[in-house]
């Protein structure tokens, strides 16, 4: 890891009132990035309620979530966000031929036209920074207004996420080994 690890012992006041807020809210840990964030304080405790939000309480369900983080994380090859969110995203009953198809950068055959649509949607984004009429008109259709601007936040948030991970290279938890290929 490029950036020291804090205990709650070497945190100053901020630091640990955003690593408790963070230990007593949904997720009942810290969450990986957060371990970058804590360097600075403001920042992580905003980040991690926006992440909490972003996890948690989108108007998406689980599945259409999970596929579009899995996305993201595929897209900037972090190796921690897809462990995380590979299993979440089986948990939420993601075919596990999609997260193999992410997986090798190879396009998954969906059997959900509003899967279709997340990942479609996701993908291209991040790949060119726009979505063309068309598509975001469909995905407007399908998910409503606040569905599209829930999943632009999850694919913002979890595009900070990976670009965290990856930048302070945090790693893997012990005996873990990446499964993404560059």
């Amino acid at each position: 890891m490029r950036i020291k690890e804090l205990t709650l012992a070497d945190m100053d006041d901020a630091q640990r009132a955003v690593a408790e807020e963070a230990i007593a809210g949904k997720r009942g840990r810290i969450p990986a990035p957060l371990r970058a964030w804590l360097h600075s304080p403001e920042l992580g405790r905003r980040a991690q309620k926006l992440g909490e939000f972003v996890r948690y309480d989108t108007s998406l369900p689980p599945a259409l979530s999970e596929l579009a983080i899995l996305v993201t994380a595929r897209h900037w090859t972090s190796h921690v966000e897809w462990y995380a969110h590979k299993r979440d995203g089986l948990a939420a009953g993601i075919d596990p031929a999609v997260i193999d198809a992410l997986a090798m950068r190879r396009a998954p055959e969906f059997t959900d036209p509003k899967a279709k649509l997340v990942h479609d949607y996701t993908k291209l984004l991040l790949a060119t920074g726009r979505v063309p009429d068309d598509l975001h008109a469909a995905a407007t259709d399908a998910l409503g207004e606040r569905g599209v601007v829930d999943l632009v936040g999850i694919i913002g948030y979890y595009a900070l996420v990976a670009l965290t991970l990856n930048a302070f290279e945090i790693g893997l938890p012990d005996g873990e080994r990446p499964e993404l290929e560059p």
